[in-house]
């Protein structure tokens, strides 16, 4: 049986997507927030579950709207190969960040937004969850929309149910990680822990994801021009 390149594209996409120092990051301030304002464990686990499903559902949302405009309007091809230089060009920053971290131009989320993300942690309620877990979705675009505008323009040549199940699954393997982490809180890590672990490996995250980009553009060039199918 040959084997669905397009279907394994987005697993190993949505792997490598899913350990982006940002989201993690962000994650991480949230459960140390939670930690330091309460010993709660279960409002711990409550808030921490509703924030990833709320991050789940911003992103498979944004991801029909995107698949919507892309397969709709027909502009497929010309998407492609734009958004293929684009990926291209943004995973060589990646790249880049893997020796020289913080200098020049870099795909992390502004300082200003990780206030506002801190500033709606210490006020967080299960609404707020939610409301945080869109603001979060939005402000981390610069480091995560890369790999997922190039997947949505790869997967916009059809829309039909399986593609709905390919962004479906896609998304559940961006915020696996997420909901490991809160649980790892709520059995006993402390968040000082999963902070270490994600400095430490921060940079062969960045170099993982910018050689995938690289790829990833790559591959939509390629396949924006008819040079080869994902089937």
């Amino acid at each position: 049986m040959v084997p669905d390149l397009k279907f394994t594209t987005v697993i190993v996409t949505a792997l490598v997507d899913s350990i982006n120092p940002c989201a993690i990051g962000v994650l991480v301030l949230l459960v140390s927030t939670l930690l330091m304002l309460s010993e709660n464990k279960k409002k711990l686990l409550l808030v921490g579950a509703i924030y990833v499903l709320a991050v789940f559902v911003t992103y498979f949302v944004a991801g029909l709207g995107l698949l919507t405009v892309i397969h709709k309007l027909q502009i497929g091809e010309m998407v492609g190969i734009m958004v293929g230089f684009l990926v291209i060009f943004l995973g060589f920053v990646e790249i880049k960040d893997f020796f020289w971290y913080g200098k020049g131009f870099s795909l992390t989320i502004p300082a200003s937004q990780i206030e506002r993300v801190k500033k709606h942690a210490e006020n967080i309620t299960i609404p707020g969850a939610i409301i945080l877990g869109i603001i979060v979705s939005a402000v981390e675009l610069p480091c995560t929309g890369g790999p997922y505008l190039a997947i949505m323009t790869i997967l916009a040549d059809k829309f039909d149910w399986l593609t709905i199940w390919y962004l479906f699954i896609y998304n559940l393997i961006f915020v696996l990680p997420l909901a490991v982490i809160v649980l790892l809180a709520y059995f006993g890590t402390t968040a000082l822990h999963i902070r270490t672990w994600k400095d430490k490996y921060k940079k062969w995250m960045r170099l993982c994801t910018g050689i995938l980009m690289v790829a990833l553009g790559v591959l939509l060039i390629l396949f924006a021009r008819g040079d080869i199918t994902l089937m």
